[in-house]
């Protein structure tokens, strides 16, 4: 019988592929046979992952900047004159920032505008302009996968992150609209679904949630009371559901939110 998983030798495009999930993502996928090119503009750490991951498949590190359709355009050139296509992206660029999060002695009229745009565009554009990039390279042969990185607090606002929050409920919006509009205008193969982890230790979140000693902050404290498993995720525990997404395994699956957090979107109390 076919294996429904396979997914040697297609072309995976992964933007923010020097983060933390992204390092660990592209290695798992590399292993399952995929061909690896990586999107970030950190690099040092762009060039020591692309050789880390040729040891397994075949890779590829470009320079690149979400926010500027220029750039992935030259990134779309590069990786089409090398690979031939695109099968697979993920948009997995994002982030947060100080002045878009509301400290626990300020109040919402404290918050910085101006950050709170960023955290917006980054997030939610970073994630648009790279779909608008690479999906004519989709459709010349009318089939691709895309997986959008949407978030828990796209789905229950969270206290503190007001603008990265905003961002990820825009995205959780845009997977869905995106899921019909490259199915009715271009070709039912090709499908928009969105993975929402629930909480890991990342760089971007590690002074919300753990002390300088290491220990437990208090909000992290209450996260693991309201999440069913007792724990933070571990970035290995998003590989099955993202390689079923990027698989034929979903072939049927699209304009979904896939939410993979311990139980803590379910629980209440």
């Amino acid at each position: 019988m076919k294996n429904l998983f396979d997914i040697s030798g297609k072309v995976v495009v992964l933007t923010g592929g020097c983060g933390i999930l992204g390092q660990n993502i592209a290695k798992y996928l590399a292993h399952q046979g995929a061909k690896i090119v990586i999107l970030d503009r950190v690099e040092e750490l762009g060039k020591k992952l692309e050789a880390e991951l040729n040891d397994i498949t075949e890779s590829l590190f470009l320079m690149t900047d979400v926010m500027n359709k220029e750039v992935l355009e030259q990134n779309k050139k590069d990786i089409v004159d090398r690979f031939g296509t695109i099968d697979i992206l993920l948009n997995a660029a994002g982030g947060n920032m100080a002045g878009a999060t509301i400290a626990p002695d300020k109040t919402f009229l404290d918050l910085d505008i101006d950050a709170f745009k960023k955290v917006v565009e980054l997030n939610l554009f970073g994630t648009i302009l790279p779909t608008q990039v690479f999906v004519p390279v989709m459709a010349e042969k009318k089939k691709g996968a895309i997986v959008n990185f949407c978030s828990e607090s796209a789905l229950r606002p969270l206290t503190r992150v007001v603008g990265y929050g905003a961002a990820k409920a825009a995205i959780a919006n845009y997977t869905k609209y995106m899921a019909a509009e490259l199915a009715l205008k271009f070709s039912p193969e090709m499908r928009v679904n969105a993975i929402v982890p629930g909480f890991l230790l990342t760089n971007q979140n590690r002074s919300l949630l753990t002390n300088p000693d290491g220990s437990l902050t208090d909000r992290a404290k209450t996260i693991i009371a309201h999440t069913p498993a007792g724990r933070f995720a571990e970035p290995e525990e998003l590989f099955g559901t993202i390689h079923y997404l990027i698989s034929d395994a979903s072939s049927f699956v699209t304009g979904a939110l896939s939410v993979v957090d311990g139980g803590f979107d379910a629980f209440s109390i």
